[in-house]
Formats: structure tokens, sequence, C-alpha cells
């Protein structure tokens, strides 16, 4: 087990908790408690439990810094390394998380604070099909008919949705991947509000691993209800 342990490559995690609620009506979604235990914390505690994990950096806003330094002693969140805080924008914060990561690392998984349903063990499995493919993320596929409408409300066309998905966290790449990517959007000005569009961009493509429907973003206050729901179902086994 020991030397297993040694062989696999070392896994950074870059959680982003840095946005503003400008959709919760004032509510700090990162640190508002889903069954007694913070949004962000949960989120966290997924890659905690998983042993594929090294390290995790926690990326939230400045004025939250000390009060998740005392969440992450309460629920012994060990792997986290730093918590930093974030930029002006998204993808600003993860460069921020990035830029503190293990010089070890090999793979760099990002994740949303404010999914607080991840499964450890799809984590795991997206973490290896990086491995593989370089690049990788989790997914769902979409359920409902999608219409395409024109600029008065009119529907254009029904599109199809066989290979339409829905993109999820973590997304997971090799580490000199996300580097070089991150060193193209700062060179272009380019600003991505989603990681693997960062990595398509440098024509790099991304695998889709096999998500759950249960690993929702919260992001409206109707979202953390729906979450508490979810998360009784989950402990229930239904």
């Amino acid at each position: 087990m020991l030397g297993k342990k040694k062989n696999r490559p070392f896994v950074s995690v870059v959680v982003v908790a840095a946005g503003n609620a400008s959709r919760m009506d004032g509510i700090d979604k990162q640190l508002v408690e889903i069954d007694g235990m913070p949004v962000v914390i949960r989120s966290i505690l997924a890659f905690e439990h998983s042993n594929k994990v090294d390290e995790i950096i926690v990326v939230t806003k400045k004025e939250s810094i000390p009060e998740l330094n005392r969440q992450v002693r309460e629920f012994f969140a060990n792997k986290v390394k730093f918590i930093v805080a974030g930029g002006r924008t998204r993808q600003e914060s993860v460069f921020c998380g990035v830029n503190c990561i293990d010089d070890r690392c090999k793979y760099i998984a990002i994740h949303d604070g404010a999914r607080p349903l991840v499964l450890t063990g799809a984590i795991d499995a997206c973490i290896e099909d990086a491995m593989v493919y370089g690049a990788a993320l989790l997914g769902v596929k979409v359920k409902d008919t999608i219409k395409a409408i024109d600029k008065e409300r009119f529907v254009e066309k029904t599109i199809d949705r066989e290979n339409l998905f829905i993109a999820q966290t973590p997304q997971i790449f090799e580490i000199s991947l996300y580097k070089q990517a991150m060193q193209q959007a700062d060179e272009n000005g380019t600003d991505f509000t989603d990681d693997c569009q960062l990595v398509e961009s440098i024509g790099h493509k991304v695998y889709v691993s096999h998500g759950h429907y249960n690993n929702i973003k919260i992001t409206t206050p109707d979202d953390i209800s729906y979450a508490q729901a979810l998360l009784e179902q989950m402990e229930d086994g239904i």
C-alpha cells in the first residue's frame, strides 16, 4: 500500500469560494449551513476523503478567511494547506489558488465551493479519467428539451439533446497543460468562466466523466432547501 501511494501522481485541489453571491439576496452561500455543516466545508470534505487527493487550496473572499480557517479546523479538513483571497473574476480567483499549489503537483482539480453534494467516488473516477486523457470534467446528460429562440422569443429550432451535457465540477487537468492555457489567457487578455473552456482554447479535448444529478450548484436561496432535501435522500439511500 505504501509503495502504491508513492507511485501515484500528486493531486492538488483548488476549491473556489470567492463569489459575490449576487443571486443569494446577500447570503454568503459558501458559509450557509446544510444539515449543520457549511456548504464550502461539505465541498472540501468530499476531497478530504479521497485517497487520490494530496492537498487542498481554498480561494475565498478576504473577509471570509478568518471564519473559514476556523471552520476548517472544526471539521478536521487536514488536507487544506492554504486559504487565500480571490481576484476580481472567477478565472483570477482560480489562478490565485493555482499559484499556491505544491511543486510536486501533476494534476490540478478545480471545484466550485457551492457544489456541496459532489461524491468522493465521482471525484476519484474523474481524476482517473484526467490521468488518461489529460483533462476531464464531471457532466450529466441534459434531460429537458432545449429550444433555440430569436430576439423576439420565438422558437427557431429544437436542439438535439443526445449529445448535450451539463458541465459540473470538479474539472481536472494535467498541470503543465493547465498552466499553458493560463499563460495563453494571460497573454491574450481573455477571461473564461469555465476551466474546460480555458483548456479548450489551446486546442486540447476534455473528456466528460460520469457525474450525478445531485451535484447541484447552489446559486439562489431556493437551492439551499433543495440541497437539504437531496442530502436527506442520499443519506437515506433513496
